[in-house]
């Protein structure tokens, strides 16, 4: 019995091979179809040297083809190690040298860019060690498979081409379809393991890329389905997804973020896993993402909160479009603001909206179901499962419904450490009382009722007179009023408190509203010392392609030039009793 990706996938190709396991437009893959162009570029991943453990990248927006790669990743037991397509070549270089990636998948349009990292001989102060535990000052690649998409160019083609023969110590690149057309299409791979490694790449707030490393079936646990979602016992049976997909009728899953996400991935591999339907397709626009769910008859969609949510619910008001198989809308990994959700719950009353909280350090870690005039603000508050806890800097639990604030913390299945960082792991991964607990640094409280409130990061808190002002909350609160579109909640320097409150934000049709109207709506629902005391206005608010807001641009802008509007930073005299 093995819980890995690899498995779970080729139990469901083995009950259903005939039904459709991507799709995105007119183009589809049978699970019979993903199953073998899977197993060739597997079999030629071993061809190149890829053994078990190894690092094999993977560079693209979400297309079949990059789903295919994926499992194949898998299947070869090779750790896949997700590349973010926006990241401009210091950060490529990275991650590259980083995760200590041996071969590369990659879409054509960017090989301009990779080849002028590869050739520039990586990053100095980088190392990673390869097979033969040697250190690397350079990113190690020696092969690529290059796919073709949509949107290349003659420019991208000839990019390869110009390379000549090597770029640095690389060998030619190799194209994807004729990777495939070269290799077997036979399973004949040797058995696999529970301890076979999967690694996500997080940018997180702060920081440089880092990969967090779990084993498969733990990352399964909390994010594939191995823990029954409903009644939180385990999945002792390998073939359960399979044989309950093959029992039901088919499940359209659409997830829109890239797949850079891990919960984007993890989406599409349950669809995979249960005999289910993934739609698949590049580039997020909200128009295009509902006539998607129209075109393919979409039942569960996924979304990264506002950054996605708020452009498709206001699509909705420009267009009809046919939802009706719609029933689920679950968005995760980013603010879903009150009013937005308010908007889904008016919209689709006989769906489930749900708001779900995790990380790339924990997994799943709890959920909430949407009603309609929710009054908390910021991140969710959630039913969370029961390895997930709220912790006192001693490892003892918060007391519920005490208001006191303590740090997210789950046990159970969890990860291993982080990637090429012993520091930060014994930092994050920490025991107390002979338990193992992730502590990726997420504040939060839990109430009287047992539920969890989320407040925010730790590392972008601000803390003004001696006060923890959590921006997510803030951010919240501002986007009740009608004429903010999307914001970014940041701490600058303040000579008294050390830092104050400020908003950057992104406006609806270039609209000013005052500082003293967004502090009114913010002072609505929070004490008046979290209220923005200077506000930025910018055309459009900076997020990752996963659609988390970008702290460290927001600070630059900050400090880039003044505010369009401050307040008296000093505090009244009488300012403790009024908070």
């Amino acid at each position: 019995m093995a819980f890995t990706i690899g498995d779970l996938i080729e139990h469901a190709v083995d009950l259903m091979p005939d039904r459709i396991a991507l799709e995105s437009g007119d183009r589809s893959r049978t699970y019979a179809e993903l199953e073998a162009r899977s197993n060739a570029l597997a079999h030629h991943l071993r061809g190149l040297g890829v053994r078990p453990g190894d690092r094999v990248g993977l560079y693209s927006r979400n297309t079949i083809e990059s789903v295919e790669a994926m499992v194949a990743i898998f299947k070869a037991r090779a750790v896949m190690v997700n590349v973010n397509y926006r990241y401009v070549e210091a950060e490529l270089d990275h991650i590259f040298t980083d995760s200590g990636m041996t071969v590369l998948f990659h879409e054509r349009q960017y090989s301009p860019r990779v080849a002028n990292v590869l050739s520039d001989g990586g990053s100095a102060d980088g190392g990673s060690a390869d097979r033969g535990g040697h250190e690397s000052a350079r990113p190690v690649i020696a092969h690529r498979v290059v796919i073709d998409s949509d949107t290349d160019t003659d420019a991208d083609s000839d990019a390869d081409a110009d390379s000549g023969t090597e770029v640095g110590a690389v060998a030619s690149p190799v194209d994807f379809e004729e990777a495939i057309a070269a290799s077997s299409t036979e399973r004949d791979f040797e058995e696999r393991s529970d301890d076979d490694l999967y690694m996500l790449y997080t940018g997180g707030t702060t920081g440089k890329p880092k990969g967090v490393v779990w084993r498969q079936e733990d990352i399964w646990r909390v994010l594939g389905g191995g823990i029954d979602w409903s009644t939180g016992q385990p999945v002792t049976d390998e073939w359960e997804h399979a044989r309950i997909g093959e029992a039901g009728g088919q499940l359209v899953r659409f997830a829109i973020p890239p797949f850079i996400h891990g919960g984007s991935q993890w989406a599409v591999l349950q669809a995979l896993f249960g005999g289910g339907k993934a739609i698949v397709y590049p580039d997020f626009d909200a128009d295009e993402a509902w006539a998607a769910i129209e075109r393919h008859g979409v039942h569960v969609v996924f979304i990264t909160g506002d950054a996605m949510g708020r452009p498709m619910i206001e699509a909705l008001g420009r267009r009809d479009y046919d939802t009706s198989t719609l029933f689920t809308v679950a968005s995760s990994a980013c603010l879903f603001s009150p009013s937005i959700k308010d908007q889904f719950v008016e919209k689709f009353p006989n769906a489930i909206i749900i708001d779900a909280i995790g990380s790339s350090e924990t997994g799943f870690g709890g959920m909430a179901v949407v009603a309609k005039g929710q009054s908390h603000v910021g991140a969710p508050r959630v039913n969370a499962d029961k390895q997930t806890h709220v912790l006192r800097p001693d490892g003892s639990q918060v007391t519920p419904g005490s208001g006191e604030v303590g740090v997210l913390a789950r046990t159970g299945h969890i990860p291993l450490r982080y990637h090429n960082d012993p520091k930060k792991s014994a930092a994050t991964f920490k025991a107390f009382n002979g338990i193992r607990y992730s502590i990726p640094g997420d504040y939060a409280r839990v109430e009287s009722d047992g539920t969890i409130t989320m407040l925010g990061r730790g590392s972008v808190s601000i803390n003004t007179g001696g006060e923890k002002v959590y921006p997510e909350e803030v951010e919240a609160a501002l986007k009740a009023h009608p004429d903010v579109f999307d914001t970014v909640v940041v701490g600058v320097a303040d000579d008294r408190f050390g830092q104050r409150v400020a908003a950057v934000v992104a406006t609806r049709d270039g609209a000013r509203p005052t500082l003293g109207e967004l502090a009114y709506v913010v002072r609505k629902e929070l004490a008046g010392y979290k209220t923005p005391r200077s506000v930025w206005f910018v055309d459009e608010i900076k997020r990752s392609p996963a659609g988390k807001p970008d702290y460290r641009w927001a600070a630059a802008i900050t400090e880039g030039g003044p505010a369009d509007e401050t307040a008296e930073a000093a505090r009244p005299a009488n300012a403790a009793a009024t908070r």
